[in-house]
């Protein structure tokens, strides 16, 4: 499988070059554009005010031309927290994506979303202070109502990114049962 891995407002760090060589190394061609072009942060606020600088239209414009060259074969899109959102924001406009990976996050959908029937994970810290149980069944049911085929798979006590040994929200155990049902999911796509 071919999969465009976004990271989070953390920017492209070590955890998701791990990520992308777990992902490998379970038999899948893996990219990790940087979207923030070499800009790292060391807390998410830092992170958020550089990818509000950005603009949502112009981080867009970046995954799209990163994309670009891989999705004629059909792409996994993937992405941590609000590289997740980048991730749904391309799956949902690609009529040829393979599936959507969400981990530790996921957008709002146009009103007129619709795909037919794209596999879509998702894997959630509970309870997670930036997708609150509302707007996860608002978000999971709109999914639906689009045509995704959508799991859900929360990790209660985890914190938001529980899969970057770097932070404080770093959970391991979480972190390894949420690569063994990923690769699963991506193993049966």
């Amino acid at each position: 499988m071919n999969i465009m891995l976004f990271h989070s407002t953390y920017g492209l760090r070590p955890a998701v070059h791990a990520a992308a060589d777990r992902l490998r190394a379970a038999g899948h061609q893996v990219q990790v554009p940087d979207l923030f072009e070499g800009r790292t942060f060391g807390t998410v606020e830092e992170g958020m005010a550089h990818r509000d600088e950005i603009g949502r239209d112009e981080l867009l414009k970046r995954a799209v031309l990163a994309s670009a060259p891989y999705s004629d074969h059909g792409l996994v899109y993937a992405g941590f927290s609000f590289g997740g959102s980048v991730a749904q924001h391309l799956a949902m406009a690609d009529e040829k994506a393979r599936g959507l990976l969400l981990l530790h996050g996921t957008a709002d959908l146009e009103d007129d979303a619709s795909v037919d029937e794209l596999p879509v994970q998702l894997h959630i810290a509970d309870p997670d202070p930036f997708e609150p149980h509302d707007w996860l069944t608002a978000w999971y049911l709109r999914m639906q109502r689009a045509g995704a085929d959508v799991e859900v798979h929360s990790y209660p006590g985890a914190g938001h990114l529980f899969t970057d040994p770097e932070l404080d929200d770093y959970d391991a155990e979480a972190a390894e049962q949420l690569w063994k049902v990923a690769v699963g999911f991506l193993d049966s796509l």
